[in-house]
């Protein structure tokens, strides 16, 4: 079925927004037409007068939402978290794992292969790929991971994780200080991308890791040394690295607004990737949740583990979307950082990502004034 979307204002792959129409057929954008332009034209119109037409948000490293968390392992579980992130503006999804023993991320993992595999459901994120943080990770930065299941890294188990879950693990997020976790990076840098996090690495340890093949780093700032003058650590040597992309927290607890402009400031637009992090309270009252397997307290916008680190967030990526712009990151970034650099990032952006002929045809209408969602269109 063809679309028309006419009179909105376009976000486009050299990153500005200009007086375009889209013409869509079924899942494809098929052109690109200057408002002026006339053509015949008799399948579903859709007025943009007053909206952004921006490309939907693919959100890289989610836990769960909706009450829900890809660590159930089932296919009702993993269709609760597509439907109420797509309601949300994500219409493609990448949710992480955590450190869990071997046979339960197997099962995981065959889970949601065998779900990606199912007929697509209507209004629903497409499970693109799968985010496996940890279980090669530092007992010392864990964070909310459960440390009775970190273990030497090992290129055979990744492999066989990646048999059990057909190919569809994008990002693997481990320490590269861990004893052999370099070696097994480079020897499998060709098969998976690499992310540094929940990691205590030095700056030397953590460019050793990017010359053998890792190009990313978790949620940056958390769950790895500060950004010192002296000793910048696994930030400095990202930011020296320049195909190198940064996680970022915009939930407004993660990471100050400060340190979210110095990021962007940093990096560039064209390296941050925006993620919400999100856990299965994401979308739920506050109260008594679960991530990993270990209970979290919910109250006021903030996840919990009892001994109060933070657990995640309760957040979804369209709301730190929102927050970066609130936190002066320019429109034109965040939307890069939303919805741009997540595909690129993972190497996905020959689909997803752009408002491009050729591309799928994933994009909302946001009101102008307030950003709101106005429309989902997949």
């Amino acid at each position: 079925m063809q679309m028309l979307i006419k009179n909105g204002t376009v976000f486009t792959e050299q990153g500005s927004f200009e007086a375009l129409s889209v013409l869509t057929d079924g899942e494809r954008i098929t052109m690109l037409l200057p408002e002026e332009a006339m053509i015949k034209y008799s399948g579903e119109v859709v007025d943009a007068e007053g909206c952004y037409v921006i490309p939907a948000f693919t959100d890289i490293h989610l836990h769960g939402c909706a009450g829900h968390d890809i660590c159930e392992g089932t296919a009702a579980a993993i269709d609760a978290i597509a439907e109420f992130e797509y309601s949300r503006g994500v219409t493609a999804i990448c949710p992480a794992t955590m450190t869990l023993p071997d046979e339960r991320l197997t099962e995981i993992l065959g889970a949601a292969a065998s779900y990606s595999k199912a007929p697509r459901r209507k209004e629903r994120a497409e499970l693109v790929g799968v985010h496996l943080e940890g279980p090669f990770i530092s007992t010392a930065r864990k964070g909310a991971q459960n440390g009775a299941f970190i273990q030497k890294p090992s290129a055979e188990k990744l492999r066989r994780w990646q048999k059990a879950a057909c190919g569809l693990i994008k990002l693997v997020t481990a320490a590269p200080e861990a004893e052999g976790m370099i070696d097994c990076i480079r020897e499998c840098a060709g098969e998976f991308r690499f992310s540094l996090g929940h990691t205590v690495s030095s700056y030397e340890t953590a460019c050793r890791a990017f010359d053998a093949g890792a190009d990313h780093i978790t949620h940056m700032y958390n769950a790895m040394p500060p950004f010192l003058h002296r000793e910048t650590g696994v930030i400095g040597a990202a930011f020296d690295r320049s195909g190198v992309f940064a996680e970022l927290i915009c939930d407004g607890q993660h990471v100050s607004p400060t340190a979210v402009r110095a990021a962007f400031r940093l990096f560039g637009d064209d390296r941050i990737v925006l993620i919400s992090d999100s856990m299965e309270a994401a979308g739920m009252p506050d109260g008594d949740y679960t991530l990993g397997g270990q209970a979290v307290r919910v109250g006021g916008g903030r996840a919990l583990l009892a001994d109060g680190t933070i657990a995640g967030s309760v957040s979804t990526l369209y709301d730190c979307f929102r927050n970066a712009v609130g936190m002066g990151i320019p429109l034109e970034s965040a939307v890069k950082a939303a919805a741009v650099n997540p595909c690129r990032s993972i190497g996905i952006d020959g689909e997803y990502g752009s408002i491009a002929v050729g591309r799928r045809a994933n994009m909302l209408l946001l009101d102008k004034t307030d950003l709101s969602i106005v429309r989902i269109i997949s």
